[in-house]
């Protein structure tokens, strides 16, 4: 019998021990690993393995390889299979920049499988920091919440990420205002992701759903259940498969969807760019170029910065031979979004902040589109367009 474990994640120790210690009390028998990372400068990370009552191992990890995403993996995965036959449930208290998709991924391997099985990916959040977090342009070396000697990622980055890839999520510290904004924001940012309130009455029910329908539940979730399959975990957040957030309204919080089938002209789009970013605290989503009519570009943005990425092939760029080798949730997104002249490709990005001006975002979008006399050029015309997206597409796909 395989033994349960938790992932939890989150910028903030206080939430994430918080969560822990109710793991460990809920669950007699449970052990805790948890890697501190600041010293990872010094090439070294403390480990402390601890139950309900104790600790129970201490110790230095020297680096191996020079990449500390490694050390903790080749550590970690021992520590669990060593703990496993004793342990009733395994918690991994994640340090705070860790995004947890890549630990989930390393646990999901062939060697633990029928010792370790994934239950449940929890990101802890602090209800006063969160909200001003998410829209923080710091990056991580500035905060001294780095994972890695050349660790560049941003702060709001990371806490996308682990708020977007999560099972669950729960909600501590703070006065009662804090916790409802942010549960408000996070029911934008995940509307399909459960939220915890432990330090309060529980809910299970999306923040997205009115008060008045809320559901009394546990004060947190389930962490003993059946395995979690990593594909599908990776499916809801990648480009071509991710389950993207519809149009709402809470408050002075505003999520904002643009959806079309007409291809982006890359110059005015590039234009556009810093004010699309400005806009919002959160975008992200799949769009297609008329410079690269085959190719399916990500969009990510948080807290004013953001990233563009080729993300692979649309569908209809490959031949139908080609399509049984793509996930069928892959196959399922292409059939939401089927074209008969574009096929799958689609401008799907979503926005969200603070009193977003709807009309006014569609309209700068609106204009990025070509125009309908551009459109009749074809891809034959389109090729000589000016594309200001290269030197950063381009190099990527090189490197």
């Amino acid at each position: 019998m395989s033994t349960p474990v938790v992932l939890v994640a989150g910028l903030h120790a206080s939430a994430r021990a918080a969560v822990v210690d109710r793991l460990l009390r809920d669950h007699p028998g449970s052990v805790a690993v948890h890697h501190d990372l600041r010293e990872v400068t010094a090439d070294r990370v403390h480990r402390v393995v601890r139950d309900a009552s104790t600790v129970l191992d201490l110790a230095d990890v020297r680096l191996a390889h020079g990449c500390v995403t490694c050390t903790v993996r080749e550590d970690l995965l021992p520590q669990l299979v060593r703990h496993a036959a004793t342990a009733s449930l395994l918690v991994v208290d994640l340090w705070d920049s860790v995004e947890p998709r890549s630990v989930a991924e390393a646990l999901d391997c062939e060697e633990a499988h029928d010792i370790l099985r994934l239950t449940c990916v929890l990101t802890a959040l602090h209800a006063e920091h969160m909200p001003v977090d998410i829209t923080r342009g710091d990056r991580l070396r500035e905060t001294g919440q780095i994972a890695a000697a050349g660790d560049r990622r941003y702060l709001a980055e990371v806490l996308a990420r682990q708020i977007e890839y999560a099972t669950a999520l729960t909600v501590h510290g703070g006065d009662e205002e804090d916790v409802e904004l942010s549960r408000a924001v996070l029911g934008h940012l995940a509307p399909c992701t459960p939220i915890f309130t432990p330090d309060s009455t529980a809910d299970s029910t999306p923040a997205s759903i009115p008060a008045s329908t809320a559901v009394a539940a546990a004060s947190l979730p389930d962490v003993t259940g059946a395995r979690l399959c990593t594909r599908e975990l990776a499916e809801r957040v990648d480009p071509a498969t991710a389950q993207l957030p519809c149009d709402a309204q809470t408050d002075e919080i505003t999520t904002v969807v643009w959806h079309r089938l007409r291809s982006l002209h890359p110059a005015r789009l590039f234009e556009a760019v810093d004010e699309l970013v400005t806009q919002s605290v959160r975008s992200r989503g799949r769009f297609w170029l008329a410079s690269r009519p085959d190719r399916l570009l990500a969009w990510d943005a948080v807290a004013g910065i953001v990233s563009v990425e080729d993300a692979g092939p649309w569908l209809a760029a490959l031949p139908e031979a080609a399509w049984d080798m793509v996930s069928p949730a892959r196959r399922t997104a292409a059939g939401l979004d089927w074209d008969p002249v574009t096929g799958d490709r689609v401008q799907h990005l979503v926005f969200t902040g603070p009193d977003l001006d709807r009309e006014r975002l569609h309209a700068l979008l609106d204009s990025c589109l070509l125009t309908e006399e551009e459109a009749r050029a074809g891809s034959g015309g389109w090729a000589g367009y000016d594309d200001p997206f290269a030197h950063i597409l381009d190099l990527k796909e090189i490197a």
